[in-house]
């Protein structure tokens, strides 16, 4: 897991230039977690009590809609940050899923953690505004290019965007990803 830790150096070094006073003691609140394919690391109605930065691995972010069905927000992969964040900040119960969809690497850092490095190290507080930004921007973006897209067109969106997810994930994953039924997906797919 040094390997992990390491990652996610760079990771904060990159956004933050020179200013890196306090890393060390960034780095040594968060805690790695392994994961198998398939764990569920949040279940809706349970509280969110972590941030996780994805080292290595993918992680789904999704929720259940009426009749069962998936329904994926966001698919998180190496160097990027997932949680569901209202329930971490409120201790609220979880509206969202998340599970390991590979076998991952994590580092994990929990709320006292969190609220503490908020406080005591300033540039900290500066990397999980990015981290806000990036996240609403992403979701804001792939929320409004989905609405206007017809489902081959959000297939195309995705190839040329997200590129590695078509090889990396399931065929029933993806379309949940994009908002297409799995054999809509398949039979689009196929015409590419």
């Amino acid at each position: 897991m040094n390997e992990a830790i390491e990652i996610l150096r760079q990771h904060i070094i990159k956004r933050l230039g020179s200013e890196t006073s306090g890393l060390e003691l960034v780095l040594s609140n968060f805690k790695p977690i392994s994961t198998k394919r398939n764990e569920q690391l949040l279940t809706q109605g349970d509280t969110c009590k972590y941030v996780y930065f994805v080292a290595k691995g993918c992680l789904q972010v999704y929720v259940y809609d009426q009749e069962m069905n998936e329904t994926t927000r966001d698919i998180v992969i190496e160097d990027n940050w997932c949680s569901e964040l209202i329930s971490f900040g409120s201790g609220q119960p979880a509206t969202e899923n998340i599970r390991a969809v590979e076998p991952s690497a994590l580092l994990a850092i929990d709320r006292q953690g969190f609220q503490l490095m908020m406080e005591t190290v300033l540039q900290f507080d500066k990397v999980y505004k990015q981290i806000l930004e990036a996240s609403y921007a992403n979701s804001v973006y792939r929320i409004n290019t989905f609405v206007s897209l017809s489902a081959l067109d959000r297939i195309k969106w995705l190839m040329q965007n997200r590129p590695t997810l078509m090889t990396r994930l399931s065929s029933k994953l993806i379309a949940s990803y994009l908002g297409i039924n799995k054999d809509v997906f398949s039979r689009l797919k196929s015409k590419l």
